[in-house]
């Protein structure tokens, strides 16, 4: 569901109580916080109460002597997609719920035409404290994107469609993200091909409010006037990102933009004359007009150059992460300023690794402001913290590593019968040793799960303390890994959701739920 040029999170401050888990109560156990709970112990609320739940569900997890076993799998040869505890098959017309203790069918759309396919989609859930004019607004639905232009709003139970916007004949629509999630989100069109001298258009971007749907503003990214060497654009957290051919990428203000550009306001279902042509506002063949036109360059908010235009924001203070474009500091991450553009002191990360695939760093999920630099043997969590002056320093907080030996001996006999050993080193990725393959983050639960895989294809997944790093337990697939294969793997609550790809364009998705193995207390009695 992903298309972008940039990344940017919100930051938050990491408290030593993170979370529902303090350290007065994870000592507590199981059996004492339900005997709690059931004589009303607790505040009368439902957030406490609701992180009690969560404290004791925790605790189950992370037992001994829970497991979790496969209980659902499910092929198909178009691809899965998993988002909150709905699983999505054949372009979301079958969705399955994975809440129950084995995914069960909650809706099959009728069957479509290629036209009318959906190509992407964002699952919606209802805002807290906010009366919304339908009662169909406080459940979640799916906003979906059709290959035919048309923006659908499902029910998230049932699939009826609650509401239908015709977007514009004039390109094709293909990506939906998230402005601000669950607030805004953004239409974007695949690339137009540009004939010299006649066209600069490059893409197009539509902006709404999700519930209740409202029309912001449609837009153009323009070579004529954002420069000839524009790439890419996207729109995250109120930032228009603007990427370049030479690895520059630039900001912009989309409250600016909106205010200096927009022509005519427009609303879904109204009357409205444009060039010449009247029509209903969202409705076909009319569609939505583009309102904005970006006739000059708006102000600069920010520039950085990069290579591969990665780019990404986040952290407290914010501070954003790159790759310089020399080639001599490939490999290696920066970690500066976004006020000054100063390099943190130690803010250049480089992992020392051999393998075939190299690490990756992004910024914690948890709104910690922490870092996450991960490679096949080695997890580092980095904490960005305040240095004498206005510098400020990055400092690591734990890390994971994974269990190996990294000398090997490789032993061969001459002809004349004398063994000759030679010690070389294997590849931090080598398929024959604990190798970290990706992160997932449990953000209810405050765990980290790390997928590992060791000799033959055998996966585990490894669960640590977020706050510490510390491990807790590791949870065996029954399925292995195949590294040939894309692989992603989705931990929530008590269940695991595996998708892998095989070559071959087949998808796999395994279900793993949560369950108690008495196996070593029958072998007691």
């Amino acid at each position: 569901m992903s298309s972008g040029a940039a990344g940017i999170q919100t930051p938050g401050k990491r408290t030593v109580k993170h979370g529902p888990y303090p350290a007065s109560e994870k000592k507590r156990s199981v059996c004492h916080s339900l005997s709690s709970r059931s004589i009303g112990l607790f505040k009368n609320d439902a957030g406490a109460l609701y992180r009690e739940n969560l404290t004791v569900l925790r605790s189950l997890v992370c037992q001994d002597t829970t497991t979790f076993r496969n209980v659902w799998t499910k092929r198909s040869k178009s691809p899965i997609e998993y988002e909150k505890g709905r699983i999505y098959l054949e372009n979301y017309r079958c969705c399955y719920s994975s809440i129950a203790l084995k995914p069960e069918l909650l809706y099959e759309l009728p069957k479509c035409s290629k036209l009318e396919k959906i190509e992407d989609a964002l699952l919606c859930e209802c805002p807290l404290g906010e009366t919304l004019p339908k009662s169909s607004d406080h459940k979640p639905c799916l906003l979906a994107l059709t290959a035919n232009n048309w923006l659908y709003r499902l029910s998230g139970q049932t699939g009826a469609l609650l509401e239908s916007v015709y977007l514009s004949s004039q390109y094709k629509f293909r990506y939906l993200e998230w402005d601000v999630p669950q607030e805004t989100m953004v239409i974007k069109s695949v690339q137009k091909k540009l004939v010299p001298m006649t066209r600069h258009a490059l893409l197009c971007l539509a902006v709404f409010r999700v519930l209740p749907l409202t029309l912001l503003g449609m837009l153009e990214i323009n070579k004529r006037v954002f420069g000839k060497s524009v790439v890419d654009a996207m729109i995250s957290h109120g930032l228009l990102i603007v990427t370049h051919s030479m690895g520059l990428v630039r900001l912009y203000s989309l409250e600016h933009i909106t205010e200096q550009f927009m022509l005519k306001k427009l609303v879904l279902g109204e009357k409205s004359e444009w060039n010449g042509t009247t029509g209903l506002v969202g409705e076909a063949p009319f569609g939505i007009p583009l309102n904005i036109q970006i006739k000059d360059c708006p102000p600069l908010l920010f520039e950085v150059s990069c290579l591969e235009n990665a780019f990404q924001i986040g952290g407290f203070p914010y501070h954003y992460i790159i790759t310089p474009k020399q080639k001599r500091q490939k490999g290696s991450y920066h970690i500066c300023s976004l006020k000054d553009n100063k390099l943190a002191k130690n803010g250049v990360q480089f992992m020392e690794c051999c393998s075939l695939e190299s690490d990756w760093i992004y910024f914690h999920p948890d709104d910690s402001g922490r870092i996450v630099h991960v490679g096949p043997n080695q997890i580092n969590v980095l904490k960005v913290e305040e240095a004498q002056g206005s510098q400020c320093q990055v400092v690591q907080d734990f890390a994971i590593a994974a269990k190996r030996e990294n000398k090997v001996n490789a032993v061969t006999v001459t002809a004349s019968g004398r063994v000759v050993k030679t010690r070389f080193k294997q590849l931090d990725d080598d398929p024959d040793q604990e190798t970290f393959r990706n992160v997932e983050y449990e953000g209810e639960l405050d765990l980290l799960a790390v997928i590992q895989t060791e000799t033959e294809g055998k996966a585990l997944i490894g669960l640590y303390d977020n706050q510490t790093g510390a491990v807790i337990k590791d949870i065996a697939l029954a399925e292995s890994w195949d590294v040939t294969y894309s692989q992603v793997l989705f931990f929530e609550r008590d269940t695991i959701v595996h998708i892998e790809q095989e070559p071959n364009s087949n998808f796999n998705c395994y279900v793993y739920k949560m369950t108690r193995d008495t196996t070593d207390e029958k072998e007691q009695q």
